[in-house]
């Protein structure tokens, strides 16, 4: 069973309803974490599973809302005899080691121990005997990664783009997927207000156009922007507008299996 529970859907300014965006995958058993923000063990301990089981870790890149709470995390766990995968780029995992050693975090006393592994752009990896993964750049950041998982018992994929521009590349490698989670920071008028926002994020009018023409089969829009006012029904209008297939639009918390 592959199932994700969204910790968090937010942009870089939480909100009370939405934190900073991350989720867990779960998949035969095992707990995947994709980006690591603030107060992660207690959202992780609220879909009841144990943050001791958490066996790899997948930063999309370097900007504080995706990685801040690594060290907290760590620093948590630091009694408990673990062994978790972080992975990303050669600049995130980088950032990563420095940032952990700030805190003295991988030091022999800590039992729980990251083994940071730097990713090379379209070179496959396994998160499991029936999981495969791949990463790609995406236009955000000089650190930034997609990545496209292969669930190989249920002949299912799944792409999550991280933060990222409308980018023609992710959408190739996307094109016919069962799953998009991708940025939808805000519904287009905002870019249209603010034009310096396309080189960063999405908006969902032209996601929305992309997974129609890219025959996306179910469309997830993810990290809604903090502070801007905008209802998630004019997120989903607007993706609607062009796109005919399944649209879910989480809340943190939510939990779906695919």
């Amino acid at each position: 069973m592959i199932e994700i529970c969204f910790l968090g859907t937010g942009g870089a300014v939480a909100t009370e309803e939405r934190d900073n965006a991350s989720f867990l995958l779960k998949h035969d058993e095992r707990l995947i974490l994709i980006d690591c923000p603030g107060s992660v063990i207690q959202k992780i301990k609220k879909f009841k599973f144990d943050p001791r089981e958490v066996h790899s870790i997948l930063v999309t890149h370097i900007h504080p809302d995706h990685i801040y709470g690594l060290a907290s995390f760590v620093h948590s766990l630091m009694l408990d005899d673990c062994f978790i995968q972080l992975f990303g780029s050669e600049e995130t995992v980088n950032f990563c080691r420095s940032y952990l050693d700030l805190f003295h975090l991988r030091e022999p006393k800590i039992k729980t121990r990251i083994d940071c592994v730097s990713l090379t752009p379209g070179k496959g990896f396994m998160l499991g005997d029936f999981l495969e993964c791949n990463s790609f750049r995406v236009p955000h950041d000089s650190s930034s990664l997609a990545y496209h998982f292969f669930f190989k018992k249920e002949k299912k994929e799944l792409i999550y783009s991280g933060d990222t521009s409308l980018s023609p590349h992710l959408f190739q490698e996307a094109e016919g997927i069962d799953y998009l989670i991708h940025d939808c920071s805000a519904p287009s008028r905002f870019f249209k207000k603010y034009p310096s926002l396309r080189r960063m994020h999405s908006n969902a009018l032209e996601l929305g156009q992309l997974s129609q023409k890219n025959s996306i089969k179910c469309l997830i829009p993810f990290h809604f922007f903090g502070e801007l006012e905008f209802s998630l029904s004019e997120i989903e209008e607007e993706i609607r507008q062009s796109f005919r297939g399944t649209v879910i639009v989480p809340e943190d918390f939510d939990r779906i299996t695919l």
